[in-house]
């Protein structure tokens, strides 16, 4: 058979057959190449094809109904959220132009909202352990993604492994079951892709769709649970971006030379740098600072242009009131995030 013939039959197999497959997806190529083979995966996987944001399905260079054709880009989801609104729909798929990344939206008391590459990666972890299949293998996620999928390993007792972050270090951990990074790659089926790739991620997000669908139960609803559970893992990213490089290498300098010793009212329990290598991970140039109330924060400079990039993390025990502990988190976000943008001198 072609090679993409035999790529089908073997996206199609990430999900169980004979399970529920009533599931209604508006899906967005964002003008690259996904349309097609989304298309046909689902439909080979045995769910009604997916409703295309016609404006954006075909492969357009130019990119003209978006800004930036990044899932993740304000404002690159607009098109898809207004069809999913005004066609009912259970589910939101987004792939970026080349279809290797997958971005989720869902519908919470009537408003549509993108969830992060974060909550992505929870939900299809939390999948993989549910479905039974106990999953022979080991989870692995990139060092600036969450940690609540580590939670979720360790609880379920499935090794669990760290990495740099590129899917050419999360798809070389061996005896790979699932690994993921917080922006939007997923590896669910490392036997036939070993690398992030956006159709099957999609497929094994539609069948937990269906099961819960089936089961009167929302995507929003599987959240709350591990939030109950686990607490509340709330991640952002801040981007500073410098006049030139030497401003990195300068703003790095600073924060080495003298670390903060409180960062949104907490204690900074301690200030790593990545270079020297720390957990038995190859040297990566950043910073990794901890605080006393759980929150974390990493800073990179961008390997490609004078940005620096910080990725934070903030953690929250919910006692019974769920609204008022995301509330919560998210106001410690913001405050976490201004300091983090006065420290990087923005």
């Amino acid at each position: 058979g072609s090679v993409l013939a035999d790529y089908l039959e073997a996206a199609a197999s990430v999900v169980r057959p004979g399970g529920p497959r009533d599931l209604a997806v508006v899906h967005t190529a964002l003008h690259g190449v996904g349309s097609a083979v989304f298309t046909q995966a689902m439909e080979q996987a045995g769910f009604a094809p997916p409703r295309a944001v016609r404006e954006q399905a075909e492969p357009d260079a130019d990119f003209p109904t978006v800004a930036f054709p990044n899932p993740e880009e304000a404002g690159a989801m607009d098109l898809a959220l207004a069809l999913a609104a005004q066609s009912s729909a259970d589910i939101v798929i987004a792939h970026d132009p080349d279809a290797d990344r997958c971005a989720v939206a869902i519908s919470q008391s009537g408003r549509w909202h993108m969830l992060s590459g974060d909550e992505v990666g929870a939900l299809l972890a939390w999948w993989i352990i549910k479905r039974g299949d106990r999953p022979t293998g080991c989870f692995a996620a990139s060092i600036v993604s969450g940690s609540l999928v580590e939670r979720m390993a360790k609880k379920a007792h499935v090794p669990f492994q760290r990495t740099l972050t590129g899917f050419k270090w999360i798809s070389r951990v061996p005896d790979l079951a699932f690994g993921y990074e917080e922006a939007l790659g997923y590896c669910v089926d490392p036997t036939h892709v070993a690398d992030k790739d956006g159709i099957t991620a999609a497929l094994l997000m539609c069948e937990l769709a269906a099961q819960l669908k089936s089961e009167g139960r929302m995507i929003s609803d599987v959240l709350d649970d591990l939030a109950r559970e686990y607490g509340i893992f709330l991640t952002a990213q801040v981007s500073v971006r410098l006049s030139h490089a030497a401003a990195i290498a300068a703003a790095m300098e600073t924060i080495f030379a003298q670390p903060p010793l409180v960062l949104a009212g907490s204690r900074v329990e301690s200030t790593e740098d990545l270079s020297l290598g720390v957990d038995g991970l190859p040297p990566t140039a950043g910073i990794r600072i901890h605080l006393e109330d759980g929150s974390r924060v990493i800073i990179r400079p961008s390997g490609t242009e004078p940005k620096v990039k910080a990725y934070l993390q903030v953690v929250d025990t919910v006692t019974d009131d769920l609204v008022s502990a995301r509330e919560t988190a998210e106001f410690q976000m913001s405050i976490l995030a201004r300091d983090v943008r006065a420290l990087l001198g923005a």
